[in-house]
């Protein structure tokens, strides 16, 4: 037993090695084929796997590798190659409006290569998550810049924290908002005399938001701070926040609703605000009565804009108006009115229309990565590849060499006038990436390029902004110069770009434009062509479209007795005949559906009924013409068509004799057989 578990344990060993080196023989096949040189265009050698790639990229559809598909394909492609070859040969590659368009294409195409796929995906999760629920907060706002000096840093720092010990000891959250925070809008702002009456602050409340409607940090801080909880202090560009949650619901997503609205000015008197809200219980009363809330809307509302459409709102998300209005849709019902409610604009009383929320995370996702490419939290993805990019190009910081320099920064950094001549000649290393050394020369050329005026920051922690700007657009940039070696397919398609809008621009000055510039060449190729481009027969007729069945009758006796068709349109204006259309014209078969179905026959009159449209087609036939050329003007679209492919066809041939061209369809053979 054991003797035959040794032998079979050697066959299959045996066989699997068998296999192997047979699987491994025919991928080095395949590798030998892929390199060998399919066309040669004068020095240019290009291989069969160049070819195979174009090949399988324009023919998806194109299952089996049949010599003759091949060959059809490659005739295309030598005279696509020859013609790059002649914009290179013209230097058309050195243009500078043909760089500039490269550049503009390349930079949007490397775009995916500066973002991490799993951070990016985690964002969009996170993203579709928090689009499924609303937020209503408050905040308490300390405002610092953010490129604050360490000290005012420190200072707001623990103001915001002695702040939210004294809302952890019991003092209210909106009276401290309305002492302490930085927040305008929490504040109550004071009457002047005949200038601006008083305005309540919202004592921090933020209303009703959702994904994206706040700076990230914020939204951060808000979705992870459970309800009726306060967070600890969350640093955004504006400064500290404390944020209190005090509902999460799920999103309503885009409402449609409709009110009447009853105003009270802002500085109302407590009898004024008394009156305002006994009329809009009054309106509300005639309502349960029976009155239609639309014909309230336009006898009571004091909103005229949205009287004229019934009282409708323009769609809106919970973020766009007063949370008193979203917290009573939430409570809502379509179709359902609510009893009036007071805002700071006046009292209101809605009709909850509809609402859309959010869809599946399939019909959202296209958006939401809209969205996230053009927010704050973009940059945890390009943080992620910057941070890869580091590892791959071992940089090391020169800690000494940086805290040298950066000691040496006076105040003329903060007022923008940095002077980088100096440095010049300084040669010392602050990084490196890879071989490559960037010296204190390479930053302050930086420096003096992107210094901004500066207030609350030192010299020194305004010099290490502006390094790790300098090392993140070096990384960025050691990385694009890399894209075509690291990414082949980049490369490809990066080639591809290049030659097709040479092609294009080679293509329209030789062939294109030329063509339709060339009107003596265009005249000529047309009358050595003119019998290519033939009428076919033609009628000389009228068809009237009589949609009035009662004044068919009329219509035809017309017809029949006037010569010309301006006469009988004189005709229908004096007897107020205006159920006709004419349409007079030259008409080949296959012009007209009406004149297809009736026997041709000069001066012959036809009459046709359409039952479908419920007309009557009177058509008058008086000339019919045999074939006969086409004038230049009649066909020059498709006589230009032409004339450009034979401009082409020529230029072609002129090019095979310009360059020496080699293409060995022995190779085609070998890729046909072997199936790849």
């Amino acid at each position: 037993m054991n003797q035959m578990n040794h032998y079979s344990v050697t066959r299959l060993f045996i066989l699997c090695s068998l296999l192997f080196t047979l699987f491994s023989s025919d991928l080095q096949a395949q590798k030998s084929l892929d390199n060998k040189p399919l066309i040669t265009i004068g020095n240019e050698n290009i291989t069969v796997k160049e070819f195979m790639d174009v090949f399988r990229k324009n023919n998806l559809n194109n299952e089996t590798l049949d010599k003759k598909s091949l060959e059809e394909y490659l005739e295309l492609y030598v005279n696509f190659r020859l013609k790059v070859a002649e914009a290179k040969s013209l230097k058309m590659d050195t243009n500078k409006a043909f760089i500039t368009e490269l550049a503009g294409y390349r930079s949007q195409l490397s775009k995916p290569y500066f973002t991490d796929e799993k951070v990016t995906e985690q964002l969009l999760e996170e993203a579709y998550q928090r689009k499924l629920k609303d937020i209503r907060a408050s905040h308490i706002l300390i405002s610092l810049s953010k490129d604050a000096a360490p000290k005012d840093t420190l200072a707001a720092y623990q103001k915001i924290m002695s702040i939210r010990q004294r809302i952890l000891n019991g003092e209210s959250f909106a009276a401290i908002a309305g002492q302490e925070s930085d927040d305008p809008s929490a504040k109550d702002r004071e009457a002047i005399p005949n200038q601006r009456p008083f305005r309540p602050g919202n004592k921090g409340d933020l209303g009703y938001f959702s994904v994206f409607d706040m700076v990230y940090p914020f939204e951060n801080g808000a979705y992870n701070t459970p309800v009726g909880s306060l967070s600890m202090p969350v640093r955004s560009d504006f400064g500290y926040h404390l944020i209190k949650v005090t509902e999460v619901t799920d999103a309503t997503g885009s409402i449609e609703a409709a009110h009447i609205y009853v105003s009270v000015n802002p500085g109302a008197t407590d009898e004024e605000v008394a009156e305002k809200k006994a009329k809009i219980d009054k309106i509300y009363a005639k309502i349960l009565e029976g009155t239609s809330f639309e014909d309230a809307v336009v006898q009571y509302s004091e909103d005229r804009g949205s009287a004229a459409r019934e009282g409708k709102l323009a769609k809106f998300t919970v973020n766009r108006i007063v949370p008193e209005f979203v917290e009573t849709i939430k409570k809502m019902k379509p179709g359902e009115i609510a009893p009036p409610l007071q805002t700071i604009y006046g009292f209101h009383i809605i009709k909850f229309i509809a609402n859309e929320p959010p869809g599946s995370f399939e019909e959202e996702k296209t958006a939401l990565k809209d969205r996230i490419a053009k927010d704050g939290r973009a940059k945890k993805s390009e943080d992620a590849v910057i941070s890869q990019i580091k590892k791959e190009s071992g940089f090391a910081l020169n800690q000494k060499n940086v805290s040298k320099f950066m000691s040496s920064l006076d105040s003329s950094l903060l007022q923008g006038s940095f002077n980088a001549n100096p440095h010049k000649a300084n040669k010392k290393t602050l990084f490196n990436l890879d071989k490559k050394a960037y010296t204190v020369a390479d930053f302050t050329a930086f420096v003096a390029k992107n210094q901004k005026k500066q207030d609350g920051m030192t010299a020194e922690a305004y010099g290490y902004k502006l390094l790790n700007d300098f090392v993140r657009e070096s990384c960025i940039a050691w990385e694009d110069a890399r894209l075509e070696t690291k990414h082949k397919e980049f490369g490809a398609l990066m080639n591809e770009y290049r030659d097709g809008i040479l092609l294009f621009d080679l293509m329209d000055k030789k062939v294109w434009s030329y063509a339709v510039k060339d009107t003596s060449g265009l005249k000529e190729f047309y009358n050595k062509h003119r019998n290519n481009y033939m009428w076919g027969e033609r009628a000389s007729s009228t068809i009237f479209t009589v949609s009035n069945s009662l004044e068919v009758d009329k219509t035809r006796k017309l017809i029949e007795t006037l010569p010309d068709d301006g006469s009988v349109a004189q005709a229908f204006d004096a007897d107020s005949i205006r159920s006709v259309r004419i349409q007079p014209g030259k008409f080949e078969r296959g012009d007209s559906r009406f004149l297809d179905q009736i026997e041709w026959k000069e001066n012959s009159i036809n009459q046709l009924f359409s039952d479908v449209d419920n007309q009557t087609i009177i058509i008058k036939i008086r000339e019919i013409h045999p074939p006969l050329p086409k004038e230049l003007d009649e066909a020059r679209g498709m006589i230009t068509s032409d004339y450009q492919n034979y401009l082409e066809k020529i230029w072609v041939e002129e090019l095979r004799k310009k360059y020496p061209l080699v293409v060995r369809h022995q190779l085609l053979e070998e890729v046909s057989l072997s199936g790849r």
